[in-house]
């Protein structure tokens, strides 16, 4: 089985990100959900991002990489929004990732380095209409037309953090499918 490292949005390591953990620790995966905010939640995303600010952009990142020193280096790194910072750095910089899961959120490949790794695939999850994602949508399609293995799944709906049952924007059909792709990422490794 698969090791990975999920890192949580800007509403924090929230229940519904354990939740998603939970699922594919079900399937027989270790999962690591190391928390940026030191126990903080936010009852918004706006309020968490503010938390994000003053903390520093750079030090989120930083505490994500730091959270992953201890860990073998063959692991998957994802994210949900905020979260793929972190996720995302590590993937395309700590030598030996297996993989990378980016969810509702992707920056230019630029921000890490000059190339998406050519040995670590990608999946990218979003809602198509998601006003957050929409920003990154460009970035999104450019590292799928560069990763040698990457792939992007836009689902119905305009949610941001649709993967997260303890939030009011979670959609568990899409949720459903998210994870069955996920899982079946997982397994191809």
């Amino acid at each position: 089985m698969t090791e990975v490292v999920l890192f949580h949005h800007a509403q924090g390591l929230t229940p519904g990100v354990i939740a998603f953990a939970d699922a594919l620790r079900a399937a027989g995966h270790t999962v690591h959900t190391p928390d940026l905010f030191d126990g903080r939640t936010f009852a918004t995303v706006e309020a968490g991002v503010d938390h994000a600010r003053q903390l520093g952009f750079g030090e989120v990142v930083e505490r994500g990489v730091r959270a992953a020193e201890g860990l073998p280096a063959e692991v998957v790194y994802g994210g949900f929004s905020l979260g793929v910072l972190p996720a995302q750095q590590l993937a395309q910089t700590r030598a030996g990732a297996r993989g990378a899961l980016l969810f509702e959120a992707v920056v230019p490949v630029t921000e890490f380095g000059e190339a998406w790794p050519a040995e670590v695939p990608v999946q990218l999850h979003a809602a198509a209409h998601d006003p957050y994602f929409t920003e990154d949508l460009e970035a999104a399609k450019a590292l799928v037309g560069e990763a040698a293995a990457a792939e992007l799944f836009l689902y119905p709906g305009d949610r941001h953090l649709f993967t997260d049952s303890s939030l009011a924007s979670f959609d568990p059909d899409a949720t459903r499918l998210v994870t069955r792709r996920v899982l079946d990422f997982l397994a191809a490794l």
